[in-house]
């Protein structure tokens, strides 16, 4: 009888760790990836006010903004691993790893996009205006297809 306990002990045990591994996320990287999102948030505002006029532009400011939104979107490709998919209040939608190569593209037009815009280096308000819409249209289509809000 004790033997009897002793083994379903080890396979409650087992089963457990089985359960709980399966349901453990990659925290880490939802948060990452949830802060270069913020910044992107962040530096979308600050294009906006200088395109509204509520900035003065900048033509070192302007490359600023560009060089972070390229290399975040150079970063943001690593950072959907397949234990990333919940937790952590994410908004990723299933079809980033359902559609992979959709989402590959997605990121790597927005790499482009933002890169054009870095090489374009604006020097005027008009000129920043015309890079940031098309870097900002990434934003909107990949935001369409691969996020999900509560």
């Amino acid at each position: 009888m004790k033997r009897t306990h002793k083994v379903l002990a080890v396979v409650a045990a087992g089963l457990l760790t089985i359960g709980s591994s399966a349901l453990a996320q990659n925290l880490d990287v939802i948060k990452e990836r949830q802060q270069v999102m913020k910044m992107n948030a962040q530096a979308a505002k600050q294009a906006n006010s200088i395109i509204k006029g509520e900035t003065p532009y900048d033509a070192a400011k302007a490359d600023e903004l560009f060089r972070m939104l390229n290399d975040d979107a150079r970063k943001f490709a690593t950072l959907f691993p397949e234990d990333s998919k919940t937790g952590g209040k994410t908004e990723a939608a299933p079809a980033i790893w359902e559609k992979p190569a959709e989402f590959k593209a997605a990121n790597d037009k927005f790499i482009a996009d933002t890169q054009a815009a870095v090489d374009a280096k604006p020097q005027d308000v008009a000129s920043f205006e015309a890079s940031f819409k098309t870097v900002a249209a990434n934003c909107q289509s990949c935001h369409q297809q691969f996020r999900q809000r509560d």
